[in-house]
């Protein structure tokens, strides 16, 4: 991992984010957009314009998933060091996940029909609104000439992407990849189906303290908009450059429930498979692991089956962190974002809290850091990102030096 960049409702950029998600504060905020509904609150992206003025020409045609993705993947570009002007085009990838992709603009180029007629819905409307146009846009962008696809595994599709880059890489396709993960679609509708699915917290008389995963008083997930994007190179490419890598992907693991649309294996079957799979890959053993980056959405069930994972598989007690509870469950985004945060969190040595985790679950005793950020030597850390439908990913990182 030579670069990441980071677009959440922490704020525009890697250290605004890092330093919103060490501060432990929740981000969400009421939405305009969802004023008079059961839930009215999210963790949105902050105003983007100042941000997307070098892309002025180009940023009116995207969507928001997109605009987020691009915006990540420059900064990211810019931390590796590496310059699309001079590299090796067909030797660079892109693999960007989401889980719904241009919501925004099926949103409103549907209000458009309705209101209006067919004449005027966009004829953009299908090129801002695909899910592979963030990985697409992305390319154009940088000239990366080499495969580009998209992974739509939901709140597993950004850690799948990473998952994805690492293969390509590995399988000497590729010298470098820009993966990671975009959402940005907090539509009424999508807000909507989700709280009549039970997953959303109702906790409007105080939106930032809404998301508190293994929290004993938890209600379910806030929704978060974001982007991530990482750097991946191969190991002989970043050390013929003098690239100094923020840390290692040392391996990953994917498996599936094949249990339920929506609910977790109350075992959690699958999240176990693939945390064994994942520490195969990367060549260590489960006492080696210092930290966890938790899904951790903050709805009943699923942070009970995660715990009891961690716990099962992890006895030691390595310490476990959740950051949507500030930056709230960025679905798509989420295991990319999280990945990034890991990558810093091993770097700096540095854990996050738990925001809003004031009691414990009862049923868990998992070393859940709370209160403010840990000082803690992290040379293996892992990133477990669980998606609707049953996917299971748990990504591995270790320190570059």
């Amino acid at each position: 991992m030579t670069g990441l960049g980071l677009v959440t409702a922490g704020g525009i950029g890697r250290e605004p984010t890092w330093d919103a998600v060490c501060a432990g504060v929740g981000t969400a905020t009421r939405g305009p957009a969802l004023q008079g509904h059961a839930v009215d609150f999210c963790c949105a992206l902050p105003a983007l314009d100042d941000a997307l003025a070098p892309l002025r020409r180009k940023a009116w045609r995207l969507d928001p998933f997109a605009r987020a993705a691009l915006l990540a993947a420059r900064e990211a570009v810019a931390d590796a060091g590496l310059d699309p002007a001079v590299w090796d085009g067909p030797r660079v990838g892109v693999v960007i996940g989401s889980g719904s992709g241009g919501g925004w603009t099926t949103w409103h180029q549907q209000a458009r029909l309705r209101d209006r007629g067919p004449e005027y819905v966009s004829s953009l409307l299908h090129p801002m609104s695909l899910i592979n146009m963030a990985a697409a846009e992305v390319a154009l962008d940088c000239g990366a000439l080499g495969p580009s696809t998209a992974t739509v595994t939901a709140c597993a599709s950004g850690a799948d992407a990473l998952s994805l880059a690492r293969l390509w890489l590995t399988a000497g396709r590729c010298d470098v990849v820009l993966a990671g993960g975009t959402e940005a679609g907090f539509t009424p509708l999508n807000m909507v189906g989700f709280d009549r699915l039970g997953v959303l917290s109702r906790r409007r008389d105080d939106p930032p303290a809404a998301s508190r995963p293994f929290d004993a008083e938890r209600d379910g997930f806030v929704a978060g908009e974001g982007a991530a994007v990482l750097v991946l190179e191969r190991p002989e490419h970043a050390r013929a450059r003098g690239a100094v890598p923020r840390a290692l992907f040392a391996g990953s693991g994917s498996a599936t429930d094949a249990y339920h649309p929506t609910a977790p294996h109350p075992e959690g079957a699958g999240a176990r498979r693939a945390l064994r799979l994942a520490l195969a890959d990367a060549g260590v053993s489960a006492d080696e692991v210092d930290h966890v980056n938790a899904h951790g959405t903050g709805t009943p069930p699923n942070d009970l089956v995660e715990g009891r994972v961690i716990e099962a598989l992890l006895p030691h007690g390595p310490s476990v962190t959740a950051t949507k509870g500030v930056l709230g469950h960025t679905l798509g985004a989420a295991g990319a974002v999280e990945a990034a945060v890991t990558v810093l969190t091993v770097q700096h040595g540095l854990v996050p809290p738990v925001a809003n985790l004031e009691r414990l679950d009862p049923a868990l005793s998992l070393d859940a850091v709370r209160g403010g950020p840990r000082k803690q030597r992290v040379d293996v850390a892992l990133s477990n990102s669980f998606g609707f439908g049953g996917h299971n990913t748990v990504l591995v990182f270790r320190t570059a030096g």
